[in-house]
């Protein structure tokens, strides 16, 4: 097999979680900076994040907590230091093996960090593991569907895509990419996909709540889009960057929440904002937070969770 130079045909899909997260990431920075924040606010915001040096510390220093391994993992990831991130993975794991998304996160990993195979034989294990851990983990799953693309089994992949879309909330940060991955293999392998996608879409909209003030994914949604301007500034951070300016800013928003416990649109952004950057511990504990603050919200705020994936 030739040297990996780029995505194309069935390796393209092999990007679409990284191009999600970062573009979800950017989202819920811009909407922090948008929210009522003082530029005060976002210059601490953007002071915030620690340096990989301190990332590495603060892993050495970790004792039986996985998450230092895992921020340092992302900020690896995101410098395109893949072989690095995927050894803090490992070793996050060798602390919690139990968590789905860090099984899922060191498959993507190592496939990035591979050079020749686009599905090499560790990551595919890894994927195997997390859906083991989680049959709902959507990159995990994704990832399986791709090896049956790479098998020649393009039929058997699109139909694995269109389950998990079944069952992705309206407005997940992977759904477009994902609805956009089943279109372009089929249209490649000649397979037409647009009436079990219109089917598709329609179960989606009839697991969504009848009352629009339970909606799921409701501060997700009130995201607005970067506009062209944004999008330029953005494009001229480097990737490292991005990831640490939009932490910042998620760790500004749960500032502010602690100061306005009542902001039940907050602590559901707080709750998705930190599953998008791959810390379901922390989004947990927002949670919690959220719950002891804003006792009568309970029902919504457990319906939001558990949207999210939260248990």
């Amino acid at each position: 097999m030739s040297e990996k130079t780029g995505p194309s045909g069935a390796q393209w899909g092999v990007l679409l979680f990284g191009a999600a997260l970062a573009a979800a990431a950017t989202a819920i920075g811009y909407r922090a900076l948008d929210d009522g924040g003082s530029a005060n606010d976002a210059e601490l915001a953007q002071a915030g994040p620690a340096s990989i040096e301190e990332l590495e510390r603060r892993a050495g220093e970790a004792g039986d907590d996985p998450r230092p391994w895992q921020e340092l993992a992302f900020a690896r990831f995101d410098r395109g230091e893949f072989d690095k991130a995927a050894e803090a993975y490992r070793a996050a794991i060798a602390i919690d093996d139990g968590q789905a998304v860090l099984w899922s996160a060191l498959g993507e990993t190592l496939v990035m960090a591979s050079k020749r195979d686009p599905l090499p034989r560790d990551a595919l294990a890894a994927f195997r593991k997390a859906v083991a851990l989680d049959a709902n983990d959507p990159r995990g799953r994704y990832f399986l569907a791709v090896k049956r693309d790479l098998d020649g089994d393009h039929e058997g992949a699109i139909t694995d895509w269109l389950a998990l879309l079944a069952i992705t909330p309206p407005g997940a940060p992977w759904e477009a990419d994902l609805a956009r991955t089943i279109e372009q293999v089929g249209k490649i392998n000649g397979i037409d996909t647009s009436a079990r996608l219109a089917s598709v879409r329609e179960t989606q909209q009839s697991l969504a709540p009848a009352d629009p003030a339970a909606s799921v994914f409701s501060a997700g949604n009130a995201i607005p889009g970067p506009d062209a301007g944004q999008i330029a500034a953005a494009g001229a951070i480097p990737p490292g960057e991005q990831r640490q300016m939009a932490e910042g800013m998620v760790a500004s928003l749960e500032g502010k929440l602690a100061s306005d416990p009542a902001n039940i649109e907050g602590w559901i952004m707080l709750m998705r904002s930190r599953q998008v950057l791959g810390q379901p511990d922390r989004a947990r504990k927002a949670l919690n937070d959220a719950l002891a603050a804003n006792p009568q919200a309970a029902t919504r705020l457990r319906n939001e969770a558990e949207v999210l994936g939260l248990r």
